[in-house]
């Protein structure tokens, strides 16, 4: 018998069955279903957005700080490794540029000319940078003259020829120094910066001072705005800077 013609026992008639149907999906539903997983993508997609920057945010910032760190370390060694020969200049400041001579390590004669600058640039946030240059090791007195000078003329004009001992520090919007001599702190141009005042023989210009004051000047950034300042103290003073 057909199994799509089944016998009514009640009447004996042969009733016809239709096959159950298997029902789809709509279109309706199927534009509904993307719309739902477009729309949760597109969620998950900004989450994911936002914590790759976040990250990424985290990562400048962390940079930003490592390498001011890293400005501020060297800084300190070059004051820390201030050389004061006979003849030579150990320190000196022109309003513009700070020179130095340093020793280049702690287990050889040789010494080194170090220089400190703050540079405007208005394509760099802040307006400038902070930067530093170094000459090679060197041990005869002429060529300590010469990085000398080169290292004023530096300061002054960032040429090709001086450019090679260069490094960008940090971007900075201004920078201050003070020196400690003579019982207070005062501009390093000051006559009061060599003149004591007192009966004490005063320092002579171009020698190691007390104590130095480095005053940065941050501008907006991963690290932050404000002032930073931070004092060194000739490691051979007594009693320390006040």
């Amino acid at each position: 018998m057909n199994p799509k013609h089944r016998h009514c026992a009640n009447t004996g008639w042969r009733r016809f069955v239709r096959p159950a149907k298997s029902h789809g999906f709509t279109l309706i539903e199927v534009l509904v279903a993307i719309s739902v997983m477009a729309l949760m993508s597109l969620m998950a997609w900004r989450g994911l957005d936002g914590m790759l920057r976040a990250q990424s945010g985290m990562q400048s910032r962390a940079d930003d700080i490592r390498t001011l760190q890293a400005g501020l370390a060297q800084w300190q060694t070059d004051l820390d490794q201030m050389s004061e020969l006979p003849g030579t200049s150990s320190w000196d400041w022109d309003g513009q540029v700070l020179r130095l001579t340093r020793r280049a390590n702690a287990s050889d004669e040789a010494i080194q000319v170090v220089a400190w600058t703050w540079r405007g640039n208005p394509a760099r946030t802040g307006g400038g940078d902070w930067q530093r240059w170094q000459s090679t090791p060197m041990t005869l007195r002429s060529d300590w003259q010469n990085a000398w000078a080169l290292a004023g003329q530096w300061g002054q004009t960032s040429t090709e020829a001086t450019r090679n001992g260069q490094v960008q520090i940090h971007p900075m919007a201004a920078w201050q120094i003070f020196v400690h001599r003579g019982g207070s702190w005062t501009n390093p141009l000051s006559s009061d910066a060599v003149n004591t005042g007192n009966a004490s023989p005063a320092p002579m210009p171009g020698s190691t001072p007390d104590a130095v004051r480095l005053i940065l000047t941050l501008p907006q950034g991963p690290v932050g705005a404000g002032t930073l300042t931070l004092d060194w103290v000739r490691p051979t003073l007594s009693g320390g800077a006040t």
